[in-house]
C-alpha cells in the first residue's frame, strides 16, 4: 500500500492545474478518495473529524449489499437448474459460476454506464467525481429480473443518472432513489421485460455454463398470490421464502441475506433504525387493517408475514427506504415516512391486482412527500416552541 501511495503521489502533478492531464483530474481525485482517506482537515471552525468520509460510507452499503448478491448469484444457477430437472446432479458451485456470468454482465454495464455518465458530468464542471453511484451501481443489477436484456439496462441507468440525479445537480441533491428510478423507466418503457411469467429464471446456456432450457416460465411468489390460485400454486415454503430459492429480482429474494445487511448497517449506523422499522409497522398495520376490511380479498387475507418476506418489500425498506438523501431528514419524520412506504406497498399490492409488487411505487412516491414531511414536522416544532415561550412571557 505504501507503494501505491508513492505512486500516486509521484503522477498526482500531472493532474493539477497546469499539468498535462489536468483534463482528467475529477477522475484522479476520484479514485485517490476511494483508495485513501484525504488528508485535508478544517483549518478553524469547530468541525470534528474521523475517517468516515461519504466514500467510506458508500462502500459499508456495498459490503451490507454483498450477502444478497451473492444469493441472488447462487439462486440464478439454482432456478436455471431447476428448471432443466438437473438440480440433484449439478454442484453449488457450477450453479454459483453461471449465477456469476449473468449477473457480471448487468453490474458492469451498470457501473460503466453510470460512471461514465458521472465522469463526463464532473470533466465538464470541473469538480470531483460524486461516490453515490457506488450504491447505486450495485443495487440497480440487483432490483431487475435476470432477463432484463443489457442494452435496455444500459439505457434504463443512463436516463435515471442524467434526469433523476444529474440534472438536480448530483449526489446528495436528488430527489428520488436514482436505482428505482431505473426500474420504474424499464417497468414503464418496456414492461414486459419485468413482468410476466418468463423473466425470472434464465434458461440459456454461458460458455458451457448452466443448461439450455426452452419454452419455460414461472412466476414469482407474488404473482401467484395476486392469481385465482393463490400463493399454493407456488409450492414454496416459509423457509424458501426466507433462503430467497425461489423466482424474483435477483437481490431482493433472499430474506436473510437482506436481514445480515441490515445489521451491518445498523451496526455501523449508516441507516435509521427508525426508518426501517416504520415500514415494516407500517406495512403490518395496512395488512390487518385489510384482514378485517376485505374478507373476500385473497391477497388482503394473505398472512401479513408473507407480505413481508415476498417481493422487494425487505429489500426496499432496508437499502432504498433509508436512503439518507431522499428519506426524511428529521426524527419525527423518519417514523411518518418509513410507515407511510410499509402502508402504501400493501395498499397497492392489494387494491391493484395487475400490480403485485407495490414497494417501487411506495418509496417513490414517499421520496417526493419527504420535504414536506419535514417542513411539518419543523414547523410543528417551531409553534410548540413559540406557546412554550408565549407561556413563560
Amino acid at each position: 500500500m505504501k507503494a501505491l501511495r508513492n505512486y500516486l503521489n509521484k503522477i498526482k502533478p500531472n493532474f493539477e492545474k497546469g499539468g498535462k492531464l489536468q483534463a482528467f483530474r475529477s477522475l484522479y481525485d476520484g479514485m485517490e478518495t476511494f483508495l485513501y482517506v484525504p488528508n485535508d482537515t478544517a483549518k478553524s471552525g469547530v468541525n470534528i473529524h474521523d475517517a468516515i468520509d461519504s466514500k467510506r460510507i458508500m462502500s459499508l452499503v456495498v459490503i451490507a449489499l454483498l450477502p444478497s448478491l451473492l444469493v441472488g448469484m447462487y439462486n440464478i444457477g439454482y432456478q436455471n437448474a431447476l428448471a432443466a430437472g438437473a438440480v440433484d446432479t449439478t454442484a453449488w458451485w457450477q450453479m454459483c459460476l453461471y449465477g456469476l456470468a449473468v449477473l457480471l454482465p448487468k453490474i458492469v454495464v451498470s457501473y460503466a454506464v453510470g460512471l461514465g455518465i458521472e465522469f463526463t458530468v464532473a470533466q465538464f464542471k470541473g469538480e470531483e467525481i460524486h461516490e453515490g453511484f457506488l450504491v447505486t451501481g450495485l443495487i440497480i443489477p440487483l432490483v431487475v429480473p435476470v432477463g432484463c436484456p443489457l442494452w435496455i439496462l444500459a439505457i434504463a441507468t443512463a436516463f435515471s443518472v442524467i434526469f433523476a440525479k444529474e440534472v438536480f445537480g448530483g449526489t446528495g441533491m436528488n430527489i428520488v432513489n436514482v436505482a428505482l428510478i431505473t426500474r420504474a423507466f424499464i417497468f414503464f418503457a418496456y414492461p414486459s421485460v419485468i413482468s410476466g411469467d418468463k423473466v425470472w429464471v434464465a434458461t440459456e446456456q454461458i460458455f458451457g455454463l448452466g443448461y439450455q432450457v426452452d419454452g419455460y416460465s414461472c412466476a414469482t411468489a407474488l404473482q401467484h398470490l395476486a392469481g385465482e390460485s393463490g400463493l399454493a400454486a407456488a409450492n414454496l415454503s416459509v423457509s424458501d421464502m426466507l433462503i430467497g430459492l425461489m423466482p424474483g429480482s435477483i437481490g431482493e429474494t433472499s430474506v436473510i441475506a437482506i436481514a445480515l445487511g441490515a445489521i451491518l448497517l445498523l451496526w455501523t449506523g449508516v441507516a435509521s433504525w427508525k426508518t426501517m422499522l416504520s415500514v415494516f409497522v407500517g406495512g403490518i398495520a395496512m395488512c390487518l387493517l385489510f384482514q378485517y376490511t376485505l374478507p373476500t380479498n385473497p391477497v388482503a387475507q394473505a398472512p401479513f408475514y408473507t407480505h413481508l418476506i415476498l417481493g422487494g418489500f425487505c429489500f426496499g425498506a432496508v437499502f432504498m427506504a433509508t436512503d439518507p438523501v431522499t428519506s426524511a431528514r428529521t426524527e419525527t419524520g423518519k417514523y411518518i415516512y418509513g410507515f407511510g412506504i410499509g402502508a402504501m406497498a400493501i395498499l397497492i399490492r392489494v387494491l391493484n391486482p395487475g400490480y403485485p409488487e407495490g414497494m417501487m411505487l411506495a418509496i417513490l412516491l414517499m421520496n417526493v412527500t419527504a420535504p414536506f414531511i419535514d417542513y411539518c414536522v419543523v414547523q410543528s416544532n417551531v409553534k410548540a416552541r413559540a406557546r412554550r415561550l408565549t407561556k413563560k412571557n
